[in-house]
């Protein structure tokens, strides 16, 4: 669970990739200060997150390795948003990873794929991508500023909240669930 000044779905995404921010500078996603100076400087504009080439020149640093689970295979193309949840067919929305990670992940979005969990546990390069992802999709919405509260109605992650008894409590579900399966 995200601090209790994490409100919208803009702070939430941002909270998120300050975690990214934190690890990859090797303080870990759970030194609390480094997040939230991270994510105080992206909320006011004095840190941008990376491209997207360079997360694609990243990724494409090891072409044999599945972005998932890490294991030298043949790879095939998986779209993060699954394009029956309304992703589309571009590079932003897309990754290399082995078939059996492709299979296992199927039609959910990436965090309910792992679980609440596993949250932290993505690949930097594939959560990132994601993130910046849903960033723009929400902003295309006009859903960034949007509390959970605001989004809960619209959100088919309902039962993922009552399983893992985060109704009504900001997840990273409240980023991706509002983005249906067709």
């Amino acid at each position: 669970m995200p601090p209790p000044a994490i409100k919208t779905i803009k702070q939430i995404i941002f909270y998120q990739y300050a975690k990214i921010v934190s690890s990859s500078s090797g303080f870990g996603k759970k030194n609390y200060a480094m997040i939230m100076s991270t994510y105080k400087k992206l909320c006011s504009g004095d840190l941008t997150w990376s491209s997207a080439r360079r997360e694609w020149q990243k990724e494409f640093e090891n072409p044999t390795t599945c972005i998932y689970c890490g294991e030298e295979k043949k790879l095939t193309t998986e779209h993060i948003l699954p394009i029956s949840c309304g992703g589309e067919d571009i590079a932003d929305n897309a990754v290399r990873v082995c078939a059996s990670c492709n299979s296992s992940k199927g039609g959910k979005r990436l965090y309910e794929w792992r679980g609440l969990d596993a949250k932290d546990e993505h690949h930097r390069i594939a959560e990132g991508k994601y993130l910046k992802y849903l960033y723009s999709l929400h902003e295309k919405k006009g859903t960034l500023d949007k509390t959970v509260c605001e989004l809960c109605p619209s959100c088919n992650l309902g039962q993922r909240c009552q399983d893992e008894n985060k109704v009504g409590k900001l997840t990273v579900y409240c980023i991706e669930g509002c983005f249906q399966k067709e």
